[in-house]
């Protein structure tokens, strides 16, 4: 008896979920997602790389900039702290609200801009 009056009681109520994918909920105003690297603006100093906390953040070599390397982003290491944007001095790094960053194959969660 106690089930169907419980029944009864939630069911003209509206659902308290959402229906992820079609609905999202808005991100925070300051929620930290997936990096956005701007190759025109890096110099290679490597200060991203050395302030990262979770070692996120690899040098490699290009000839895209004056220094001759630029970041490579481990996303499936980062623990998205925004470190690398405070730091960097040419804010070439910004952290998204792009969220959804879930895969199976490990490859398809390295960032770099070339």
């Amino acid at each position: 008896m106690a089930m169907i009056r419980e029944v009864f009681r939630h069911l003209f109520k509206r659902p308290v979920t959402v229906k992820y994918p079609f609905e999202r909920t808005p991100t925070a105003e300051r929620y930290r997602g997936k990096h956005e690297f701007y190759v025109d603006r890096c110099v290679g100093c490597g200060l991203c790389a050395r302030e990262c906390p979770a070692l996120a953040i690899e040098l490699v070599p290009s000839d895209k900039n004056v220094n001759g390397r630029i970041p490579i982003f481990y996303l499936d290491r980062c623990i998205f702290c925004a470190q690398c944007e405070r730091i960097c001095p040419r804010a070439a790094i910004h952290l998204t609200k792009f969220y959804e960053l879930a895969s199976p194959d490990r490859k398809t969660l390295v960032y770099s801009a070339g």
